[in-house]
């Protein structure tokens, strides 16, 4: 991961939360109150889920899920824009617009959560709790820079280059199997004279043969539940915008008008 790429992530976080902080900060006394006593709080009319801020945390929030969802899918599915920038950087915006959404629907609700919103509300947070755990999946599953996933082939080959390189330059023969530890090679490596740069660098690629070989013993396991991990997220992404639909018209309808 690049300088770059790390600011770039370490930014999503820090928007994600400074919202959820400030949003907490400016509500405490709030969210805190008791349902049926809030109307009698001075923010009520800015907070509640038609007021002011809240009616426009649940159209951000909403919004901003929309967006994360259609702009992912079309940079998988349209050949246009096939060549626009990295995949896994577009899941990383895909994760980090479908996470600030949920947290300001749920300001949006005040937490008050009942009736059919109640669905499409524990509908958001399954999706949003089967994201974090595919994302885990899919970062344990070997890819290109690109995004692409690798064949156990390509895998193969990534680790015959490094055996290579190790055997080549530095006349270090490792087995392609779990045996290798770091433990071992600094002992291996004692008596070769090799300068510490040149040790760092045979850790380095050790270090980088060591993950191959954990991962292509995850490989299938990690394939597998990834294709049933959709089974699960997609459905649940589904109920989730049909309320949601369901509900943005049914406001609509009984005259509930934002700032605009």
């Amino acid at each position: 991961m690049s300088g770059v790429h790390k600011v770039y992530i370490v930014i999503l976080c820090l928007i994600v939360a400074f919202t959820f902080f400030y949003i907490s900060n400016l509500g405490y006394s709030y969210y805190k109150t008791g349902i049926e006593e809030r109307f009698f709080h001075p923010n009520n009319t800015i907070l509640k889920p038609s007021g002011s801020w809240g009616h426009g945390f649940g159209i951000i929030g909403s919004f901003s899920m929309l967006l994360g969802v259609g702009l992912y899918i079309a940079r998988k599915r349209m050949r246009s824009l096939s060549r626009a920038g990295i995949l896994k950087h577009w899941l990383e915006f895909h994760i980090f617009l479908c996470t600030l959404g949920p947290v300001l629907v749920m300001f949006h609700t005040s937490f008050k959560i009942g009736g059919l919103v109640a669905i499409s509300f524990w509908s958001m947070v399954a999706v949003f709790l089967s994201g974090i755990i595919g994302r885990f999946i899919y970062i344990q599953i070997p890819r290109t820079i690109e995004g692409r996933e690798l064949s156990l082939t390509e895998i193969r080959d990534l680790q015959s280059g490094i055996s290579e390189t190790l055997k080549k330059n530095y006349n270090i023969d490792l087995p392609y199997d779990n045996s290798i530890s770091l433990q071992k090679v600094k002992m291996l490596i004692k008596d070769k004279n090799l300068t510490k740069s040149e040790n760092k660098q045979v850790l380095k690629l050790v270090r980088s043969e060591i993950s191959l070989n954990k991962r292509i013993g995850r490989l299938m396991l990690m394939q597998n539940l990834f294709r049933y991990w959709h089974v699960a997220h997609l459905p649940f992404a589904i109920v989730m915008l049909i309320i949601m639909i369901i509900h943005v018209t049914v406001t609509i309808v009984f005259g509930y008008r934002w700032i605009l």
